[in-house]
C-alpha cells in the first residue's frame, strides 16, 4: 500500500466485468493500467489465455516494475484434451491467485476470466468467496468473465455487464491483432 493512502484503512473494492459482450478483459486491463499509473502495485492473472502471445502480455512486460503479469491458463477450456486436465491447470492457477491475493504485496489484483473456473466447477465458489472476503484490507480485486455467479455478483461493489449488440465475428471477420488479442 502507498504510505498515507487514505484508502489503506478501508476495504478495497471488488469490480466485476461480465456479460456476453466484448470488453471485459479490456476494461480490467485499463483498470490495471490506471492503477499502475498512480504507482499502485498490480498483479494480473489470466486463467484461460495461454496458447498465444497477446498484446497485453507484451505491453505489461514493459511495466514490470509496477505490474506482475501471469498467464496461467493453457488455452480455452473447451480445447483441452480433457476436462480433468483443464481442471488441474485451473486449480493450480487458483492456488497462485490465492497466494497473490493474500500476500499483501499488491494494491490491485486482476483475476481475468475467473468466472470460467467457477462455471466449469474447477474451483468451489465458497472457497473463492472466502478468499475474496478475507483479502488484505485495501486490496482491490477485478474479476472478469461471462456468467458471473450470483455469489460473486452479490459480493462485488461494482458489476458491469457487457452486452453484445454487434460483433464482427457474425459477419465472418476473424480476430484482429491489437483488438481481440
Amino acid at each position: 500500500m502507498l504510505e498515507g493512502d487514505p484508502q489503506k484503512s478501508r476495504q478495497g473494492l471488488i469490480l466485476v466485468f461480465t456479460g456476453n459482450g466484448k470488453g471485459k478483459t479490456t476494461a480490467a486491463l485499463g483498470q490495471a493500467l490506471r492503477a499502475a499509473g498512480h504507482g499502485l502495485k498490480v498483479c494480473v492473472l489470466q486463467f484461460i489465455k495461454g496458447k498465444w502471445p497477446t498484446g497485453e502480455a507484451r505491453a505489461f512486460q514493459r511495466l514490470s516494475d509496477e505490474v506482475e503479469f501471469h498467464v496461467l491458463g493453457s488455452g480455452f477450456t473447451w480445447e483441452a484434451e480433457s476436462h480433468e486436465a483443464a481442471a488441474r491447470v485451473g486449480r493450480a492457477a487458483w492456488d497462485t491467485a490465492r497466494e497473490k491475493i493474500g500476500s499483501g504485496r499488491f494494491d490491485l489484483v486482476v483475476l481475468d476470466e475467473l468466472t470460467y473456473l467457477l462455471n466449469y466447477g474447477m474451483i468451489r465458489e465458497e472457497d473463492c468467496l472466502a478468499v475474496l472476503r478475507e483479502r488484505p484490507a485495501g486490496l482491490h480485486v477485478v474479476i472478469t468473465g461471462r456468467d458471473a455467479s450470483r455469489g460473486v455478483v452479490d459480493l462485488a461493489d461494482l458489476v458491469t455487464e457487457m452486452r453484445e449488440v454487434k460483433h464482427p465475428y457474425a459477419s465472418g471477420v476473424k480476430a484482429s491483432k491489437g483488438i481481440e488479442f
